[in-house]
């Protein structure tokens, strides 16, 4: 049986309240001190939308405890990604990513800054997709042999995955740019990648944070819900699992979860899922997904008529329409007529407070 710490949170608590999270979720059994480890920070847009990418107390809360019992700062390696729409050098500073790193004087790797090695690895277990979208081979960051790595999601919905958590927060990290290619089988990628991390990382563990939650077409243009909840675990299935519960989905029912449990490489079955903290059990938000026009756009490609038009127009020369495209509509037009409004009035509140003191 997996184990999954939830407890309910606020501002003033928080970093005292992921202390407590990490003991109920027992993560240095999870993390040897003898390694480095990667603080895998998820950036989802640029610019700081509730929900949206790791928050500053989230990074904070886990450093800190980590650092009072003897992990040493040298070890504990922030890793950075960018996409081709999002910057992350921009968005590392607009979501005080940098901010808590420099603060606690750890290392910041951008893993795609000259000086960082991408390898071709050969997993030991068997593909259900990667090998097919690259024949070539995929390549991993070498950062990644030989060392543990903390992933750090928050709680949203997303538009291809349903909601997306601790197993999607490894697709930015182990991917290189190109990873938009395998959208069409996002749930198979998913299951490939965290078979690698059981095969290169020494210890796997996820914070979860939920102080807000995002509901709607994920992962940027959603409705803000403030949920005063974090989470933990060592293990990615499970907590993801129980994320999707709480956000009123059935875990069984999200491929990606699925195929994971059914492989053997984590626990989705929420009746073979120990919560300890918060009683979660009548707890469901009911939450929605939904669809931007961007992210209708793309599954017209993906999963829709212009299928076979894919490689066409995703893998060649012709590719930079998709991102023009996204980052007009996603920077240009939504942001500017929805988001604005709705990041404003999450400054207002006592989360929105606290973010503005990092």
């Amino acid at each position: 049986m997996s184990k999954v710490a939830v407890l309910k949170t606020s501002p003033q608590t928080v970093l005292d309240d992921y202390e407590k999270l990490l003991h109920l979720a027992e993560y240095d059994k999870y993390l040897p001190r003898d390694r480095e480890t990667i603080l895998k920070l998820n950036i989802s847009w640029q610019h700081w939308y509730p929900a949206c990418s790791t928050a500053p107390w989230q990074i904070d809360g886990t450093v800190r405890t980590m650092l009072k019992e003897g992990y040493a700062p040298r070890g504990l390696i922030a890793a950075q990604n960018r996409t081709v729409v999002v910057d992350a050098h921009v968005g590392e500073v607009n979501n005080k990513h940098k901010a808590v790193v420099d603060k606690h004087q750890l290392k910041n790797v951008h893993l795609y800054e000259p000086g960082v090695e991408w390898i071709i690895y050969q997993p030991k277990g068997k593909y259900l997709a990667l090998d097919k979208i690259y024949p070539e081979g995929v390549r991993i960051p070498r950062l990644f042999l030989g060392r543990n790595i903390i992933h750090f999601p928050t709680l949203k919905t997303h538009v291809f995955t349903t909601m997306t958590g601790a197993m999607k927060n490894a697709f930015g990290g182990l991917l290189s740019e190109r990873r938009h290619w395998t959208h069409g089988v996002i749930h198979e990628t998913l299951v490939d990648l965290l078979m690698i991390q059981k095969e290169i990382h020494t210890g796997i563990f996820a914070v979860m944070d939920g102080t807000f939650a995002g509901e709607g077409p994920g992962p940027r243009a959603m409705d803000i819900h403030q949920k005063d909840i974090i989470l933990a675990s060592g293990d990615q299935v499970a907590i993801d699992a129980v994320a999707a519960r709480l956000m009123g989905f059935d875990p069984m029912s999200l491929p990606f979860i699925r195929l994971a449990h059914d492989r053997g490489l984590g626990v989705g079955d929420p009746r073979q899922i120990q919560v300890v903290g918060e009683d979660i059990s009548q707890i469901n938000w009911h939450f929605r997904t939904g669809d931007t026009f961007a992210s209708w756009g793309q599954k017209l490609i993906y999963r829709g008529p212009l299928r076979p038009f894919e490689k066409l127009l995703l893998r060649t020369p012709l590719v930079p329409w998709s991102y023009v495209a996204s980052n007009l509509y996603y920077n240009g037009f939504w942001y500017p007529l929805n988001g604005k409004k709705r990041v404003q009035q999450a400054l207002n509140t006592p989360w929105g407070q606290l973010f503005q003191t990092y």
